[in-house]
């Protein structure tokens, strides 16, 4: 059984089964910006922010945690603190359209808190990270019908760096993926107990048997994938990140595509974007969407 189809079973059935329908499109909070509501097929309401592309490439947008249920999605617009500034505008600038739906635990879902829904899922033999990707996965099928299917990214900071870069090993398709702040070999962190100060959501029972992180993210080849990590952070310690880097260089050799790998690192920087991550994440999604009209108008 490959590797892929493996993890979706511990990923449990909200991965697999995860869909969302559109049901409301309203006037956002900036101009040229819809609040959109979808549905999932239990019924709760997933509320999501929608920039129409101008050139028919587009981002799935992963919002972050940092321990900020309040924030969701709205960190798209208003930012938080491990950024610099919000990505709507650098994102508008290039043309790109761009969709950020808001997860589970946080903004408008913040009930059930997220130690209270990660235990329940196990508890179901379900988990809340599959749920997570299961939503993202529907928003990016969504997303597919708005723009050119084949020009769409994944993109995002902290969690929604480890979203981004999941999805795009276990949702072949995306056009390019871009991680902040939050690649490492999980193995390491559990060695030095850093993985503690993840939160419960990104449990997934069972994982570290079938695939370290890096070997589970090179599932991603050839898909052009960029990393960006700073040494002080304790999420992203060299050994961690430098470990998982060696296995995803692996991976990509192996699928004569390591071309399309780039990392960028800072040593003395902690959990926070930095303005020359910044400019790889635009360089990187600019690059491989386009930022020219679509052919098709």
């Amino acid at each position: 059984m490959e590797l892929r189809t493996r993890v979706a079973r511990l990923l449990g059935p909200d991965w697999s089964e995860a869909r969302l329908m559109l049901a409301e499109d309203a006037p956002g909070p900036a101009e040229g910006l819809r609040r959109l509501t979808f549905t999932t097929r239990e019924g709760e309401a997933v509320p999501a922010l929608y920039r129409p592309s101008d050139t028919g490439a587009a981002v799935l947008y992963c919002h972050a945690h940092g321990n900020r249920p309040d924030i969701g999605l709205d960190e798209l617009t208003e930012g938080r603190p491990a950024l610099g500034a919000p990505y709507l505008p650098d994102l508008a600038a290039l043309g790109l359209g761009v969709l950020c739906v808001e997860m589970p635990t946080f903004g408008s879902r913040a009930e059930p808190a997220e130690s209270a829904l990660a235990k329940s899922r196990l508890w179901q033999g379900r988990t809340l990270f599959g749920q997570m990707l299961g939503e993202q996965r529907a928003a990016r099928d969504w997303l597919a019908t708005q723009v050119d299917a084949g020009r769409i990214g994944v993109m995002g900071v902290s969690m929604g760096g480890t979203l981004a870069w999941w999805l795009a090993a276990m949702a072949p398709g995306f056009a390019a993926a871009a991680s902040v702040v939050c690649f490492a070999d999980l193995r390491t962190l559990v060695e030095t107990g850093a993985h503690d100060g993840h939160g419960p959501y990104m449990t997934v029972p069972g994982l570290l048997p079938l695939a370290s992180t890096g070997t589970l993210c090179g599932l991603a080849a050839p898909t052009p994938m960029l990393h960006c990590a700073g040494f002080q952070d304790w999420s992203t310690p060299e050994n961690a990140f430098r470990r998982a880097e060696a296995d995803l260089r692996a991976a990509y050799r192996a699928a004569r595509a390591e071309d399309a790998l780039r990392v960028v690192t800072d040593p003395e920087t902690g959990h926070v974007e930095t303005p020359a991550m910044r400019r790889a994440v635009l360089h990187h999604l600019a690059a491989h969407l386009g930022s020219g009209p679509a052919e098709n108008g």
